[in-house]
């Protein structure tokens, strides 16, 4: 089968069997790695607690996005 009708192929498919497939492509070209992962989750783990606890304060993604459309727009 040419590249081709394996992407009409794919896109033929339902939406869910379509991210299954981009989802193993995705990983054949950035394997995950188990250690990284782990450490991203605690990250993430960390920073939830802290929004929890009033510990630090979430900024507006809108405001985020103004600031930064704001720096490189200079």
């Amino acid at each position: 089968m040419k590249t081709k009708e394996l992407i009409e192929e794919i896109a033929s498919l339902p939406v869910e069997d379509r991210v299954l497939v981009a989802d193993s492509v995705l990983r054949t070209l950035n394997p995950p790695e188990a250690k990284i992962d782990k450490k991203w989750a605690d990250v993430a783990k960390t920073r939830l607690n802290e929004l929890r606890s009033g510990s630090v304060n979430a900024i507006p993604g809108e405001k985020v996005f103004e600031k930064i459309n704001k720096r490189f727009s200079q």
